[in-house]
């Protein structure tokens, strides 16, 4: 039997301010939103927020890609998160990496490909 569908889950300290930031900044639609448990997506793919987390530090492994993703850095640092690494390319990667911080304190990646 294979999975009806795949979540991404991220801890939430503060529902409504992460809900404002996945939809308002990253772009995500709200599937359903709660207090204590939310849903978002991006075609197929669904980021669901869990309320309650102590807002620190949290690592999550989730990487979202832009086509501009030096202007979606911007955007994310004026919307109150911090840019721990502002996007720039490795040897040997084709894209530009960067990595922020929410105020719910999970580490995520923003990525350009760039071939």
């Amino acid at each position: 039997m294979k999975p009806e569908k795949v979540k991404f889950m991220l801890m939430a300290a503060d529902m409504r301010r992460a809900v404002r930031f996945y939809r308002d900044v990253i772009g995500l639609e709200e599937v359903f939103v709660s207090d204590f448990w939310t849903e978002l997506r991006h075609g197929d793919a669904i980021i669901a927020l869990h309320g309650g987390h102590d807002g620190l530090r949290n690592p999550t492994g989730l990487s979202f890609q832009f086509e501009d993703v030096l202007a979606k850095s911007e955007a994310i640092r004026q919307a109150g998160a911090v840019i721990l690494q502002s996007p720039g390319q490795r040897e040997g990667e084709p894209i530009l990496l960067g990595i922020y911080r929410d105020a719910e304190g999970n580490e995520v990646f923003i990525t350009q490909y760039v071939g």
